[in-house]
């Protein structure tokens, strides 16, 4: 007997109800190949590539429309536009307007000219030219953003410049599609009248959107929130997005851009972070579908036959792209290395140009066979993505600091020697210099301390791990020494040789956590303290005061915390971390139902 393939059990499936094979096996290809990949350094989006390569027609044939997988998983981009929003309130919004529009204008419009010299060079006409390289510039929103979050970028300066451009390119698609209609052929291609209207239309829509999320969303979500019902409450929720998305698709709009909008004029709500928890979900699903669509939808048939072409532009637009984009990071004094991660970043194409491309085919300036070739560079292009990033992280050379301002330790003499001046640092140096000590302060992040200098502070540069900085530093000499870096390897290991090094000389301690704290008495230090523990205890206590708790039992419950705390640490630095359980206060109701170890708080 032959053994049946995947696409004959979905067909039998299917003869008996509802066929959840092909559900089944989506979950199934993102559960075992997101984790493989992120285990292997290749990312979550690599990931999802490579599981619908594997799932599409070209590898076992679950699915033969990747398209319509697409075209529902757009909506994870759309969700995921929407919780953007939601950060950016529209002050924030406003202080970024010379980035979106100076900084994302120059980029789209240098880059766009670049490509489209790819075209003109492969001898096409100027049209077909132009489309196709403003289809690559329209960077991948879903990818990008998605790198961004892996690399805790979303915050940072130099991420909230990469956003500003994504959000540029997403309104860009507005006067694009219009651009498109006016270099179609003539015959049946719209009258100049027909343009105006439709660009019209997509401002009265974005001006109509914007009118309703300002007027009627927020009193919606309050009338809906005092009925209680959290499921209404995430429907209504997937109807704005979904709803804003649909309008500015009707307007001619991206729906992204609807979405994004929507967010934004929902950021200041008092329901935003009911929105962001109950679009969360959906969002991550969707998103994660759309990686695997993309994947399945690399037509390695296109790719066999026209593979020189394919390689060649990807290559070219790719290096163009890079180029335009170091370009304009310069004109505008960007750090090398922010450009270069920028550059890797955004070198790819995006979902937005499978729209453009569309639009073109029907407006007749491409064929579909040249539609076709686009949509696999795009494709190749966001593929190759995670593989770049994952060449610059390797081989980007580690951040230098400048030098600027800075001066090195030497011939020092101080009665305490303050090791490490960040937060921690700079609390414990107060008590020490109100009352007239002499302070030696060594650090090894530069942009500190040229920034404690602006508040009254000199701060050495140096490391405190190194023999010959401690020498400079005059640890030996003097009455103390407090190690407060933040890094937890660097205390341990600053801590040991300090006691190795100048026994004589006390050493005081910042510890991470109760494992750093006994590795750190176990080193030698002769005090240390858990960073969180003091600042705890206060706020228990503060809690215990507004529970109507009178002062003399907040006294004792203290008194006693702090007996058990330093019982147990005592136990723990012979016999490990779990010997002293029984001097916790737990929650948990043992298995007779009586208190757990240690008892209660009273």
């Amino acid at each position: 007997m032959s053994t049946p393939t995947v696409a004959q059990a979905a067909e039998a499936a299917s003869h008996h109800g509802i066929d959840i094979l092909p559900v089944v096996v989506l979950l199934g290809a993102a559960v075992v190949a997101v984790p493989l990949f992120k285990r292997l350094g290749l990312g979550s989006v690599l990931g999802y590539l490579a599981a619908g390569l594997l799932i599409g027609p070209f590898g076992i044939g679950v699915f033969n429309d990747p398209h319509a997988i697409l075209n529902v998983a757009e909506l994870g981009v759309v969700m995921f536009l929407f919780i953007i929003g939601l950060e950016m309130q529209p002050s924030r919004l406003w202080s970024m307007r010379s980035e979106i529009f100076g900084l994302g204008l120059l980029q789209v419009a240098i880059c766009a000219g670049l490509l489209t010299l790819v075209g003109l060079a492969l001898g096409y006409p100027v049209a077909q030219s132009f489309v196709a390289g403003a289809g690559f510039v329209l960077t991948s929103t879903a990818i990008v953003m998605q790198m961004l979050e892996e690399r805790h970028m979303m915050a940072a300066p130099r991420g909230r410049r990469i956003i500003s451009i994504l959000l540029f390119e997403d309104l860009a698609i507005v006067p694009l599609l219009a651009l498109v209609a006016f270099l179609a052929p003539g015959g049946e291609s719209v009258t100049l009248t027909d343009r105006f209207v439709a660009i019209a239309i997509g401002l009265a829509s974005i001006a109509g959107l914007i009118v309703a999320g300002r007027y009627l969303l927020d009193p919606m979500f309050r009338i809906l929130g005092r009925a209680k019902a959290r499921e209404v409450m995430t429907a209504a929720a997937l109807f704005v997005v979904l709803g804003a998305a649909f309008a500015m698709q009707l307007g001619g709009l991206s729906m992204a851009m609807g979405a994004f909008l929507a967010g934004v004029l929902l950021s200041e709500s008092a329901f935003r972070h009911q929105l962001e928890a109950d679009i969360e979900p959906f969002r991550g699903i969707l998103l994660g579908l759309f990686f695997l669509g993309v994947g399945m939808a690399l037509d390695l048939s296109v790719i066999a036959a026209n593979w020189q072409l394919i390689i060649v532009s990807v290559i070219a637009f790719t290096a163009l792209k890079v180029v335009g984009i170091l370009g304009v990071a310069k004109l505008f004094h960007t750090e090398r290395r922010e450009a270069i991660e920028r550059a890797v970043l955004m070198a790819q194409g995006g979902e937005f140009a499978f729209v453009l491309y569309a639009a073109a085919t029907t407006a007749g300036i491409i064929d579909n066979e040249a539609n076709a070739i686009l949509t696999a560079i795009i494709i190749v292009s966001m593929v190759m993505t995670p593989v770049f990033i994952i060449l610059h992280d390797r081989f980007m050379p580690r951040p230098t600091q400048s030098m600027e301002g800075v001066e090195a330790p030497e011939n020092l003499s101080a009665s305490v020697l303050l090791i490490g001046f960040g937060r921690f640092g700079q609390i414990v140096s107060q008590p020490l210099l109100a009352n007239s000590c002499s302070v030696t302060i060594i650090e090894t992040d530069t942009q500190s301390i040229r920034d404690a200098s602006d508040f009254g502070f000199k701060v050495h540069y140096g490391d405190g791990s190194r023999l010959d900085i401690l020498h400079a530093a005059g640890a030996e000499r003097a009455r103390l020494v407090i190690v407060a870096s933040n890094d937890r390897e660097a205390c341990l290991k600053t801590t040991e040789l300090i006691k190795a090094e100048f026994p004589h000389v006390p050493v005081l301690a910042r510890a991470f956590d109760r494992e750093h704290a006994v590795e750190l008495i176990n080193a030698g230090a002769d005090f240390q303290i858990r960073e969180t523990f003091e600042s705890a205890l206060v706020l228990g206590i503060k809690a215990l005061e507004l529970m109507d708790v009178d002062a003399e039992t907040r006294a004792r419950v203290l008194a006693e915390i702090r007996r058990r705390d330093s019982d147990r640490l005592a136990i723990e630095i012979t016999d490990g971390l779990y010997a002293a359980r029984n001097l916790i206060h737990g929650n948990a109701p043992n298995k007779d139902g009586t208190a757990s170890p240690g008892g209660t708080a009273s």
